[in-house]
């Protein structure tokens, strides 16, 4: 075991490459082999991800696990270097449970033009680049594995895509590009401003303390990372790509998008901007909490006025991603916990809402809500399964999406130190009124899709079935996690705590008398000369920790 250790993190990354790479040795005609090869290396990752799953150390989930370090590029003295945690952990077991869901699902459901060789292939790349984000502990190698994801989707829409997929990937492209750029700049100006010796995430954080990084450099290189990671979430305003990727994506794509990339930009929040930067997340801390509330109830309004089932559950996304930004935005341990529980929620959830949508829109041609109803006498299973990942997104307790989200509002009520308290407990109103929006939105199209009798047009028709037997592979695992995760959520939350407090700066996380001297608590200080001193600049008292 102590040998598979060494290798077999990396063995999980690339795997998915060279099942790509065999791929490429048959002709497109073969489509059974295509097929077999797909879902065969997916399904080994999986049993990768099993086994990390046994042999993780559970009491000490804080520390880099099935760890490797090799020096890759001396020039610019960066590394291939992976491992795991208990923040990576449920994520990296997300993607390896999404990926071979989605090659089931499309096993009798690949989209025009057909051509399952490119559609599988192009899933493949996409799962090397998603885990490879998710373990990576060098910034060159989080960016290079971070934009591996880019062209796979844009050719997923611009080829398997719906009537506007042309212009949908363009956008997707163009927006993901930017921040990337954006966030590389930022990356290369704290690599030269804290000695320009390492690229390692845990090494740039102490750089940043010991070579003194000036605040105001500080507060440059978190924006131009808030950039690049907010419009992977998507964070209002940066979120317009999102419902034009969604609708246009085969259901696929917008599985994968929903369930596993958008969590891409979060984890880059908690993994490398607020641990290796603290005293810059304060200063943006407000601004990413508005963002996130706006986004909550702007993403709640936008799903009330759609007409498109797809672009409905789109658009629930930006709220969604809200409560996540703004359980990042309170900069504590819970608030943090929160938003990882709420990304792995926001991934089981949306992407059944995904699965869900394509399979209506196979069976009717279209997704106009106007235009569908009875699914619960045409489709019973179906219209049944709605009904309950619909009460799972609108936060229902006992299913998985109340804890992405009641945590997270609960934890805006007490921010982190040097957080304007007062002002995070405005953005906690707000956020709990988006709860009840997303009531009305969700209860809204269950009613005017599941409910009532089918339409003239599709009352006879024949090709309206229930869910078949691939659907039922695909959508089993995703239904039980949603159902046991919102009865136990310690399954999650007993194993990111640990993680989550030890990438937190202590400084945010010790407990001062009163919310007024939290509030005017200096982080700064506190990163460079330590609690003590801080406190003693600050005339303030420490509280029970």
């Amino acid at each position: 075991m102590e040998d598979f250790r060494e290798w077999g993190l990396t063995l999980a990354v690339f795997l998915p490459l060279v099942g790509a790479a065999i791929m490429m040795a048959f002709p497109k005609t073969d489509e059974q082999i295509h097929k077999v090869i797909a879902l065969g290396t997916s399904l080994a990752v999986a049993a990768i991800g099993i086994v990390l799953l046994i042999d993780f150390d559970y009491d000490a989930a804080d520390t880099m696990q099935w760890a490797v370090t090799h020096d890759w590029i001396d020039v610019i003295k960066t590394q291939y270097a992976v491992g795991i945690d208990g923040m990576s952990l449920p994520l990296v077991l997300l993607t390896m449970l999404i990926t071979p869901l989605c090659i089931i699902y499309s096993w009798n459901h690949f989209p025009e033009p057909h051509n399952p060789k490119a559609f599988l292939i192009l899933i493949l790349v996409l799962h090397t680049g998603m885990i490879g984000t998710f373990v990576a502990r060098d910034l060159v190698l989080f960016f290079v594995f971070f934009e591996v994801v880019l062209l796979p989707m844009f050719f997923m829409i611009a080829v398997w895509g719906g009537e506007e997929r042309k212009y949908a990937s363009l956008k997707f492209f163009l927006f993901t590009l930017f921040g990337s750029a954006l966030m590389l700049v930022s990356f290369l100006a704290l690599f030269f401003l804290s000695g320009g010796e390492t690229f390692s995430i845990t090494g740039l954080a102490d750089a940043v303390v010991s070579e003194g990084v000036s605040r105001n450099a500080q507060l440059w290189i978190f924006g131009g990372m808030l950039l690049g990671f907010g419009i992977k979430v998507p964070m209002f305003p940066f979120h317009t790509w999102l419902p034009d990727a969604h609708t246009q994506a085969p259901t696929v794509g917008s599985v994968i998008l929903a369930a596993v990339l958008l969590k891409l930009g979060t984890y880059g929040f908690v993994r490398i901007a607020i641990p290796i930067l603290p005293e810059a997340a304060v200063a943006w801390a407000p601004w990413i909490g508005l963002l996130a509330v706006i986004g909550i109830i702007y993403g709640a309004l936008g799903c009330l006025a759609q007409t498109d089932m797809k672009r409905l559950i789109a658009f629930s996304s930006v709220a969604h991603m809200g409560f996540v930004m703004l359980g990042i935005a309170t900069l504590t341990d819970f608030g943090i916990n929160a938003a990882i529980f709420g990304m792995v929620a926001h991934g089981l959830i949306t992407g059944m809402l995904f699965f869900v949508a394509g399979s209506v829109k196979e069976r009717y041609h279209t997704l106009e809500i106007s235009r569908l109803g009875g699914l619960l006498i045409q489709a019973p299973r179906m219209g049944w399964i709605l009904g309950f990942i619909s009460m799972a997104s609108l936060g229902l307790p006992g299913l998985a999406g109340f804890w992405g989200e009641f945590p997270a509002i609960l934890a805006a009520y007490s921010p982190a130190n040097g957080v304007d308290t007062t002002l995070f407990r405005v953005y906690m109103v707000i956020a709990a009124l988006g709860t009840v929006l997303a009531a009305g939105y969700l209860l809204w199209l269950l009613q005017r899709t599941a409910f009532g009798t089918p339409s003239e047009e599709f009352a006879d028709d024949p090709h309206i079935v229930d869910a078949n037997r691939e659907e039922w592979i695909a959508w089993a695992p995703m239904l039980v996690l949603i159902l046991v995760l919102g009865i136990y959520p310690n399954l999650i939350f007993g194993v990111t705590d640990p993680a989550v407090e030890e990438g937190i700066s202590e400084c945010l996380s010790y407990e001062i008398e009163g919310d007024e001297a939290s509030a005017n608590f200096d982080v700064g200080e506190c990163e460079r000369n330590g609690i003590d001193a801080a406190l003693a600049a600050s005339g303030l008292a420490l509280g029970d920790e």
